[in-house]
């Protein structure tokens, strides 16, 4: 039995903690691997929301999968304390493997020491810069040789982690994120009651976005988007989901027309996605920097949404088809909106012959080959 120790810099809504958690628990339900989760924080708040450890859907879900989840009792601005660095010293002792969710949990591990452990870090950006401090750190574990991997979920993470930090390519290998496609997967009267409840009339064009309310995700360009996409489809509904995307968000509401806010159904943080993605016609991504493989698009795609989406990270990739891709200019998205859907079926006929590639299977076998290779009896 190998025992994988998972560090959390947090519990908040995420693509990244959602593709790390079913990593987690697919490989401690199906492989000789006992995984636990140390969470550096058990609070935070992000895009106007305040987000405890125990509503956070990722936590949940390890949970109920009986895998152990400790969380210091902690804000992500507050200092480790002696017995912070005491408790995380004394987890790792018992870990023959770590497993890190992106790069801020590494100064924990650089204060406390490693003892010789094999660490594997899962980077999910394409703009490291943004990491801060972060990056600092994971440049100094692998100049210490504690740095046994650095898995990268895009091949533009791969290449501007390479560029920003010197790792070599080999510690950097790429495994792409993919979906539960049981779980997401085309349901037309799962999605005709989504409609019902939000009181979308049947036939509305429907275009949805799954993201936070932060600058990367440029809401506000997909506003503009949206006022233009009305003038061409004057009965479309746009479905906003994720932190901040709720009307008691000053910085949403103010940016939302007289029009638009008879349109826009800004829900917040979903636990349940599916149903969503069921009830659009499209998924879009407005992205300005910083995304890797979207996970929004794969689930997205997965449940019969036409993705389109701005040329960041490994998204234009992901979507298989140039027509998908657009411009930042909120007329080129609107625009692109438009031919996407007068092409749906087109669409939706070459994503289904193609599904199978989006299942998260590859991810889970390839994570577990990678990790099994820095057992005490591999190594």
């Amino acid at each position: 039995m190998t025992r994988v120790l998972s560090l959390y810099e947090g519990f908040f809504a995420g693509g990244a903690r959602i593709l790390h958690t079913a990593v987690v628990r697919n490989l401690h339900a199906t492989t000789d691997q006992d995984h636990r989760v140390l969470s550096l924080t058990n609070r935070v708040t992000r895009e106007f929301t305040i987000q405890a450890i125990d509503t956070d859907t990722s936590y949940r879900r390890l949970v109920s999968a009986s895998i152990p989840v400790r969380a210091l009792d902690r804000g992500p601005t507050d200092p480790l304390k002696a017995y912070d660095l005491h408790l995380i010293a004394r987890e790792i002792r018992y870990a023959d493997v770590l497993f890190s969710l992106k790069e801020q949990p590494l100064d924990a591990l650089l204060r406390v020491g490693t003892r010789g452990t094999p660490l594997v870090t899962a980077l999910h950006r394409s703009d490291p810069e943004h990491s801060g401090a972060a990056l600092g750190s994971l440049v100094e574990v692998h100049r210490q040789g504690l740095l046994s991997a650095a898995v990268c979920c895009s091949h533009a993470t791969q290449r501007a982690y390479h560029a920003a930090t010197g790792i070599p390519l080999t510690k950097l290998p790429v495994i792409p994120n993919g979906v539960d496609l049981y779980r997401f997967a085309p349901n037309a009267q799962r999605g005709a009651d989504v409609r019902q409840q939000l009181g979308i009339p049947a036939g509305a064009p429907v275009v949805l976005i799954a993201a936070r309310n932060d600058p990367m995700k440029d809401i506000p360009t997909f506003l503009r988007a949206a006022r233009l996409f009305l003038r061409h489809h004057p009965r479309a509904h746009f479905i906003l989901c994720g932190a901040g995307m709720t009307t008691d968000n000053p910085d949403l509401t103010r940016l939302l027309t007289l029009r638009l806010r008879s349109r826009v159904h800004a829900l917040g943080i979903q636990p349940q996605m599916a149903p969503l993605y069921n009830a659009a016609d499209l998924v879009a991504l407005t992205s300005a920097y910083g995304e890797a493989a979207p996970l929004c698009l794969l689930e997205g795609m997965a449940s019969g949404a036409v993705p389109v989406t701005t040329d960041v990270g490994d998204a234009a990739l992901m979507v298989g088809d140039p027509r998908l891709v657009t411009t930042h200019e909120p007329r080129d998205i609107a625009h692109a909106w438009g031919e996407a859907l007068a092409a749906k079926d087109e669409h939706v006929e070459r994503l289904a012959r193609h599904r199978q590639r989006l299942n998260e299977q590859h991810c889970f076998d390839s994570y577990a080959r990678l990790l099994r290779s820095y057992e005490p009896s591999a190594v």
